[in-house]
């Protein structure tokens, strides 16, 4: 009777650990499948642009990433112009965005009612879910217009006659430029960066404010030398999130940048980017033409691998800092 009884009740548990392992196995399987499903559509994401540009990589040469010449009727393609584009709207939403954000994230957590937190947080996440074209409808049909009638003719008397930045803030009152295209980007990243920084701040242990607080420090001590420091590797993440966010925005941006591929020291010009470029010409651009585009997406790729990539590196160097 035992003799029977014993290796069933022995066995019972071996095969259900048998299908865990094989279960175990199955999920690990899967979840390196999904892995490499990813990392090969970013390969070929990637090697599909740079095949498709070869021609004009190859008219071109190396001087397609310098030069600033765009002349699709010669067939010169130079896409410095874009690449500056690209990277001025991105800084400009940044240097906007980022402090604004700071804000709004300090206001909820630190500042405001409760009963007021949740109708302005949920507002501002809000934003997060529009689309982009209605960023762009708005910049064009309201932020265009008052540009041209008061901000262009503030900013080329006021700021335009100053040394070193003058040349930066002189052009004609057209609304339309690389300046309107980074406040456009800025109102759109804002909702993500002051997302992350709120979460983030939520993090900070209470014990540690009051503490400042019962030292008497103020709130802007409080932030600045408590609440950042312990979430700096937090919010930069956040906001290099929006950075790469507000590289690759195209409609908005495509809106009001101008779309003029032209190389100007000045903000208040029209200019291009690389997505509105590729948006706009894309469609109608002949094979060569649309080798030099497919060659810019490539770049574009590149430039947002990189700006991701020092963000990352970033990250590991606070985080060891932190550890020590």
């Amino acid at each position: 009777m035992n003799a029977t009884v014993i290796p069933e009740a022995i066995s019972a548990p071996r095969g259900r650990d048998l299908r865990d392992a094989r279960a175990d196995r199955l999920f690990r399987w899967t979840l390196t499948a999904t892995v490499v499903f990813v990392l090969i559509a970013l390969a070929s994401a990637a090697l599909s642009m740079l095949w498709g540009g070869r021609h004009a990589l190859q008219m071109q040469g190396l001087s397609f990433f310098y030069s600033s010449e765009w002349n699709p009727v010669e067939n010169k393609y130079g896409a410095l112009a874009p690449i500056y584009g690209t990277l001025v709207t991105a800084l400009i939403a940044m240097l906007i965005a980022v402090p604004v954000s700071y804000g709004i994230a300090f206001f909820l957590t630190e500042v405001s009612p409760r009963w007021l937190r949740g109708p302005i947080g949920t507002a501002i996440e809000l934003l997060a879910g529009i689309p982009s074209i209605i960023y762009g409808m708005w910049g064009l049909f309201v932020l265009v217009p008052v540009m041209t009638e008061y901000g262009t003719p503030w900013l080329n008397d006021h700021i335009g006659t100053l040394p070193l930045i003058g040349p930066m803030f002189q052009g004609p009152p057209l609304g339309i430029g690389l300046l309107t295209a980074g406040f456009v980007l800025a109102i759109m990243v804002i909702p993500f960066i002051s997302s992350v920084m709120r979460e983030v701040f939520l993090t900070v242990p209470t014990r540690l404010k009051e503490s400042a607080y019962a030292l008497g420090s103020t709130k802007w001590e409080v932030s600045w030398d408590i609440v950042l420091p312990y979430t700096r590797s937090a919010v930069i993440g956040g906001i290099f999130l929006g950075l790469g966010r507000a590289l690759g925005e195209t409609m908005a941006v495509a809106f009001v940048v101008g779309n003029t591929v032209r190389l100007s020291p000045s903000l208040l010009e029209p200019g291009t980017t690389i997505a509105a470029l590729i948006a706009n010409d894309f469609g109608e651009a002949t094979e060569t033409y649309r080798s030099a585009l497919l060659l810019l997406g490539f770049v574009l790729f590149i430039v947002t691998f990189i700006v991701l990539a020092i963000a990352r590196l970033m990250l590991q160097q606070l985080s060891r800092r932190e550890g020590n």
